[in-house]
């Protein structure tokens, strides 16, 4: 049997006198949108590639700076190129220097000319070398959309010579091709492999040769396989993926892009296959699906992916007129198992606990993380409320249940929010938002139970709307103020740095801190406004202070991660407010937590690039509290490190409490960052964490938050702690 593949029938050739046809218009996507058809075009594009990948000739794409872009096997052995890794390399590189003027001119009769160009030139094989130039004939013609140049390359030598040359490169190259290469006959049984193709699967040559190609595959590749013999018989051109089972059981993912092979009568002789392993990138393009719709700590769906669900569930039930039931699952005193055992044990609550929700629902229900404590059901094709209350029963009754936590025991419970469809909401969105809704209702009814959308939490929701109408008007009418809370150098104990704490003077409600009302704020905007209404307090006091305490004195502000993720246009100002106030570089702080730090949106980075710029210092606040935070460390334009209460709460001579504090405080100072602990509530803390060389300290035993007069007055009395 002869082991050569057959020739790939190339549009006319010029090698047969005749002018090639130009090479597939390469889509261009000017307005940026990937539209189906455009899609399309450039899978047709790839298929008529593969084809001129194999052409016993040398064919090049040049981009219009002249630099090569696309190379076939013939064109890549001749210049010793890697397709794969072309670079920037101009062809021109590869023409002898006498003859480049008039490969320029012809470039440009190229591109003005509708029909193909010829040039005899010499080429040098390799560029910036001195050798003789080898004569070679070039065919050119634009590509449609005038954004490529399209070449065809032959040794100018007899035109039987050229092809008899060629033909015995294009052998060669098939045999040491880094692509598979299959040729099949017409009862699709092996005809020829080349050695690359043999290794991909695993196999001696000879074991391949007879074999049909159905042998090499599993059920599904099959049945593709026969559906695709019937197209290639018509003369169509496909690049399909097909699941190749190896010799040795493994699995080998390719891409065979096919071309049928006809006689000169124009009957069916078989077809020859270009074969890529794409195993890696199937296993990459799965895993990148799966970070993407699963979250990576339970293996549960995620928001992305549960929306979606929530969405097919919902317009599946308005066809059949059925209903769905949404669960929203908090695990109540999540926190404290975090602050008590650590995140790794709380991590194995989350996984045990999303255990427990898959086993009290059927399989066809789903479930899944928001994220942090928070699960969902979605209980599609409820007939009536006893089926939820015994799904309900059940879960609650299983999340109250002790975990068992790799020798240690935690407990926690869980508060449900109900919501229905269609009888609560149509709209998913909102369906889901009256559910979150319903789950605080259990909550405030005392934890560890359910509760129901009704009528009465929207109006608790109203209630919050107007809540926020009052903030409004309270920011109008200066109702809100600024306390400070003294943070103390605690070598001496001397004030040297404050926190800025918000305050709201309601007018009925009396004195409120930000927990009362600071998430409604971020939830409708408003805390923008109420953040530069603060700043600008903080920059004129902090001017009071420096001018009667001294340059050294700072003060914090806290901002909220919504503050980083808008239009930097808002602290446009800031800047000339600290130059006008002629502050000292570092005289404010601003205070945000690991998760900004670690936020990789382009708003968050660029506001912390402007702060910085504007001469304010940035602080890392919550220090422990989160799974992430020595990776915060690495920031170069940190500056404090402010430790979390819960690393504070529990020190004792001698304890593993202790221990990471001093290893914190060590490693902070190390990568020149100041340490303020806080939370600092007994005497006995704050010796320790004097003696573990912390450099500040803020907490009750020391003072709470107090109006700007009497923290003035503890300033001009020298009050140290």
């Amino acid at each position: 049997m002869d082991n050569t593949p057959h020739a790939v029938s190339a549009p006319d050739s010029s090698l047969h006198g005749q002018a090639p046809v130009p090479w597939p218009a390469m889509p261009l996507l000017d307005d940026g949108v990937f539209s189906p058809e455009r899609v399309k075009a450039e899978r047709e594009q790839a298929y008529f590639n593969d084809l001129y990948l194999l052409a016993p000739v040398a064919y090049f794409v040049l981009g219009l700076d002249g630099a090569i872009v696309q190379v076939n096997l013939v064109a890549a052995e001749l210049f010793g190129l890697v397709r794969e890794r072309l670079g920037h390399v101009l062809f021109r590189s590869y023409v002898h220097e006498a003859f480049r003027h008039d490969f320029e001119q012809f470039v440009q009769r190229v591109l003005n000319s509708s029909e193909p160009e010829r040039i005899q030139l010499q080429v040098r094989l390799r560029p910036g070398v001195r050798e003789a130039g080898l004569p070679v004939s070039l065919l050119g013609s634009a590509d449609p959309n005038g954004q490529a140049l399209r070449l065809v390359l032959e040794q100018a030598e007899g035109k039987l010579a050229a092809l008899e040359r060629s033909e015995e490169r294009f052998r060669r190259i098939v045999h040491s091709a880094e692509e598979g290469i299959w040729e099949i006959d017409a009862q699709a049984l092996t005809s020829f492999v080349n050695p690359k193709m043999a290794h991909m699967l695993a196999c001696q040559i000879e074991d391949m040769l007879g074999q049909p190609l159905a042998a090499f595959m599993d059920d599904e590749g099959r049945a593709i396989l026969e559906r695709n013999i019937a197209r290639r018989q018509d003369g169509i051109v496909e690049r399909h993926e097909f699941k190749f089972q190896r010799r040795d059981g493994s699995t080998l993912w390719a891409t065979l892009a096919t071309n049928p092979i006809f006689d000169s009568g124009g009957t069916y002789l078989g077809a020859l296959a270009l074969v890529s392993d794409i195993t890696a990138q199937r296993a990459a393009s799965e895993r990148i699906w799966r970070q993407a719709n699963f979250d990576p700590l339970t293996g549960l769906p995620n928001r992305h992916m549960f929306l979606d669900r929530l969405q097919h569930e919902a317009r599946h039930a308005s066809r059949e007129g059925a209903c769905l039931a949404l669960l929203f699952i908090d695990l109540d005193h999540f926190k404290q198992v975090n602050d008590r055992l650590g995140h790794e044990k709380g991590d194995m609550l989350l996984r045990q606990a999303a255990l427990r929700i898959s086993e009290r629902v059927r399989s066809t229900d789903t479930v899944s993380r928001l994220g942090g404590d928070e699960f969902t059901v979605i209980l599609a094709g409820v007939g009536q409320l006893g089926g939820i209350e015994r799904v309900l029963q059940e879960l609650t009754t299983a999340l109250a249940l002790p975990f068992v936590l790799d020798g240690d025991t935690a407990q926690v419970s869980a508060s449900v929010g109900v919501a229905l469809y269609p009888a609560d909401a149509e709209a998913t969105d909102t369906l889901l938002r009256h559910a979150d809704q319903a789950m605080y209702a259990a909550k405030s009814a005392g934890r560890n139970g359910y509760s129901y959308f009704t009528p009465a939490l929207q109006q608790a929701a109203d209630l919050r709307r107007s809540t926020v109408r009052e903030m409004r008007l309270a920011l109008a009418q200066e109702q809100f103020e600024v306390h400070y809370q003294p943070i103390i150098r605690l070598c001496d104990g001397s004030i040297e740095r404050a926190e800025a704490l918000l305050r709201w003077r309601h007018p009925l409600r009396g004195l409120l801190v930000p927990a009362d009302f600071i998430g409604f704020a971020e939830a409708n905007g408003l805390i923008i406004d109420i953040g530069e209404w603060v700043f600008r307090q903080v920059v004129r006091q902090a001017r009071q202070w420096q001018d009667a305490h001294g340059a050294v004195f700072q003060v914090c502000i806290n901002k909220s991660a919504v503050e980083f993720r808008c239009d930097a246009a808002l602290y446009q100002d800031w800047g000339n407010a600290l130059t006008r106030a002629g502050l000292a570089p570092g005289a404010i702080v601003i205070e945000t937590t690991e998760a900004v730090l670690l936020d990789e949106a382009r708003q968050v980075a660029d506001r912390l690039r402007q702060f910085h710029a504007m001469g304010l210092a940035l602080a890392l606040d919550d220090f422990g509290a989160g799974s992430a935070s020595l990776a915060c460390l690495k920031r170069g334009d940190l500056e404090v490190l402010k430790l979390d209460p819960s690393l504070v709460r529990e020190l004792g001579p001698g304890d593993a409490a202790l221990a990471v504090c001093v290893a914190i405080i060590n490693l902070a100072q190390g990568l020149g960052l100041t340490v303020v602990a806080e939370g600092v509530e007994t005497a006995a803390q704050r010796d320790l964490l004097r003696a573990a060389g912390c450099d500040y300290a803020q907490g009750y035993v020391f003072s709470g938050a107090v109006p700007v007069e009497q923290l003035s007055a503890m300033l001009a009395a020298g009050r140290r702690f």
